[in-house]
């Protein structure tokens, strides 16, 4: 089978299309037809090795020394059931599935080995397979924050890169829940961003937010690239400040800044769970929520895509096409 290997770490031309052998899934697994995966955020660093200076050991422990210990990545994938193991209860062939899973997935590939215990849920009837794979890493990672920050009907909330993978999908989570939602994007993504429900959107090429004198329920920092003086003082008494991307020293930032505020601060990472996924489809399928796709590559222009990942401008998700296939749940 086709896959995209990565042989050590570095820019994006360490990927390469191979031929590998096909995987035979262990008793616990589904192996599934991989007709579209995703670009991620997590991918682009795995690949290049590009973590805060105080997991360099723990991360080279975990991900490999000199090289990655596992040369498929991908950490979402959309596709078909093609067999299973003999303990696997919930899925059989042919079933339309996505999953997410941030260390045991090699999704760059044609086919690709699933453990049933980790999230993974049949795909929501009213998309297609590249629409599916957009779902699962913004989708996931949104809602376990806003859920963290205890959101309820009413509420003012700020997203913080509200036209990335996450953000987009925490503007219409926070809409969903009945929030008053002020998006904070580029001028290329305002229009973006407003069609997805925020009732307000900030251009931060043109204003900061943290001066303007408002103050909100929560504020969540989707990219991790926001000031977090600014941020506590736009923070309403009882508000939470959620951070999706925090290394270690923010975290002790955080720390110290909530017991000093007596606000509450959440950083940390958001684990893909089966239930997470299930709860997105109802409301996919309700047409609630709706993933929202960039570009989209062929497998063989892997390469291309970690490239456009790399400048750090993408809106919603760059999805890779692996197999064609478009068909929808009957």
């Amino acid at each position: 089978m086709k896959a995209i290997v990565a042989t050590k770490y570095g820019p994006p031309e360490v990927l390469q299309l191979k031929e590998v052998e096909k995987p035979t899934p262990k008793d616990t697994e589904i192996l599934v037809k991989v007709y579209a995966t995703t670009v991620t955020a997590g991918d682009t660093r795995v690949r290049s090795f590009t973590v805060p200076l105080s997991y360099w050991l723990p991360a080279r422990i975990t991900l490999g020394l000199r090289k990655p210990k596992k040369v498929i990545l991908g950490m979402v994938l959309a596709g078909e059931v093609e067999s299973v193991g003999k303990e696997v209860k919930q899925f059989k062939k042919g079933n339309q599935i996505y999953a997410n899973d941030l260390t045991r997935l090699s999704a760059y590939a044609e086919y690709a080995c699933v453990p049933e215990n980790s999230a993974v849920a049949f795909k929501p009837s009213t998309v297609t397979y590249e629409e599916a794979a957009a779902i699962p890493f913004g989708g996931i990672t949104a809602l376990h924050f806003l859920k963290k920050g205890k959101i309820r009907s009413g509420q003012k909330v700020l997203i913080y890169g509200a036209s990335g993978s996450v953000g987009t999908f925490a503007v219409q989570l926070a809409k969903y829940f009945g929030a008053e939602v002020t998006g904070v994007c580029s001028t290329t993504n305002v229009e973006l961003v407003k069609s997805l429900g925020a009732d307000q959107v900030i251009d931060y090429t043109k204003e900061d937010f943290t001066r303007s004198g408002e103050t909100y329920d929560i504020i969540f920092d989707t990219v991790g690239k926001s000031s977090l003086s600014g941020c506590l003082r736009s923070l309403k008494k009882e508000g939470s400040y959620l951070q999706a991307v925090a290394g270690p020293a923010l975290l002790v930032q955080m720390r110290w800044a909530s017991m000093r505020s007596g606000k509450t601060l959440i950083g940390g990472t958001a684990v893909p769970k089966t239930e997470d996924l299930i709860y997105l489809n109802e409301l996919v399928e309700a047409g609630k929520i709706k993933p929202v796709i960039d570009r989209c590559y062929p497998l063989e222009q892997m390469v291309e895509a970690h490239r456009y990942v790399d400048q750090g401008h993408k809106k919603g998700n760059v999805v890779i096409t692996v197999e064609q296939n478009n068909t929808l749940s009957v």
